[in-house]
């Protein structure tokens, strides 16, 4: 499995050391804002578990990273594991603890994984999603990119009905549009 290097960042495979910190992170509740509830310590570890098992197994995954000062969360890839009208897909995501927000880390450890999807993986396109108030999220996208169409976004029918996270967007970029930014 590829680690891959900016110029202030370390995407890795997962370490027994992450566990404390990703748990932190999880457990936060800004972090976890736009996603149905903070996660238990066991839940994290878990998580963990389960990434890591995909990193193995595919190559590519959702990396921890490392910046200046150590640990700060996961970028990379990874296929939705529920139905909608785009998947199955190859999803491009991030989730960083909140000392590390406004430093631009998701933005440039996520441009190091479009590249790696797009050249070494040689992936035809990719998605986004997240629930349609996370602004934040969005300006990540939108700074790679990814593109969306207001007719595609969709209710995300794991969440309850009528819960204000259930609302979604979808962002994409295909290879060749990828290519030309370039």
């Amino acid at each position: 499995m590829a680690e891959l290097r900016t110029e202030r960042l370390l995407l890795r495979r997962w370490r027994a050391t992450d566990r404390k910190p990703f748990a932190a992170l999880n457990a936060d509740p800004e972090v976890m804002r736009h996603f149905p509830a903070p996660l238990s310590r066991e839940q994290s570890d878990a998580m963990i578990d389960r990434i890591d098992g995909d990193l193995a197994r595919q190559g590519y995954g959702l990396w921890a990273v490392d910046a200046p000062g150590g640990f700060i969360g996961f970028v990379g890839l990874a296929r939705p594991r529920f139905e909608a009208h785009f998947t199955p897909a190859l999803e491009i995501g991030w989730r960083l603890a909140r000392h590390a927000w406004g430093h631009g880390y998701a933005t440039e450890a996520a441009r190091t994984v479009l590249t790696h999807a797009f050249t070494t993986l040689g992936m035809d396109a990719l998605v986004s999603f997240t629930a349609h108030t996370n602004t934040r999220s969005r300006a990540v996208m939108e700074r790679l990119g990814l593109t969306r169409d207001p007719a595609e976004d969709f209710l995300h029918l794991q969440m309850p009905p009528d819960h204000p996270l259930q609302p979604c967007v979808l962002y994409r970029l295909d290879a060749t549009t990828w290519r030309a930014g370039q």
